[in-house]
């Protein structure tokens, strides 16, 4: 089998999967000390809906978000907020639970995991 890309997730785990992975976060946000403080939203289902769909559209899939929100701008979006290393890893746990918890495959898992990884250590400006 070819390796996969991070273009080609979305066609294997369509959006069910991504609702799964999203959810399975956002209900470990809701009780995290690090985290939940970042969320302004009393309500945590519109930054979940913002995360699946870029993460949809990231992993291949509809261009939603993009068509919604303009361009992701992810540094500029989380300027906001405090993202030091604690938090980074804080988030990188949570998301790596959460992908565990749907149980992908090891391939498209690996893939989502190292996109994950790099991403949230691109978004850190605090020390």
């Amino acid at each position: 089998m070819a390796e996969i890309t991070p273009g080609q997730v979305y066609d294997i785990i369509g959006s069910a999967g991504f609702e799964k992975l999203v959810a399975g976060f956002y209900r470990r946000v809701a009780t995290d000390d690090v985290l939940r403080p970042m969320y302004p939203e009393d309500d945590l289902e519109p930054a979940q809906r913002r995360l699946q769909l870029f993460l949809e559209q990231f992993f291949g899939g509809p261009t939603t978000y993009s068509q919604e929100r303009g361009h992701p701008r992810l540094r500029m979006r989380h300027a906001p907020f405090k993202i030091d290393q604690a938090a980074r890893n804080r988030w990188v746990e949570l998301m790596t639970a959460a992908l565990d918890e749907v149980g992908l495959d090891p391939e498209v898992a690996a893939v989502m995991r190292d996109y994950f990884e790099n991403g949230a250590s691109f978004l850190i400006n605090a020390q």
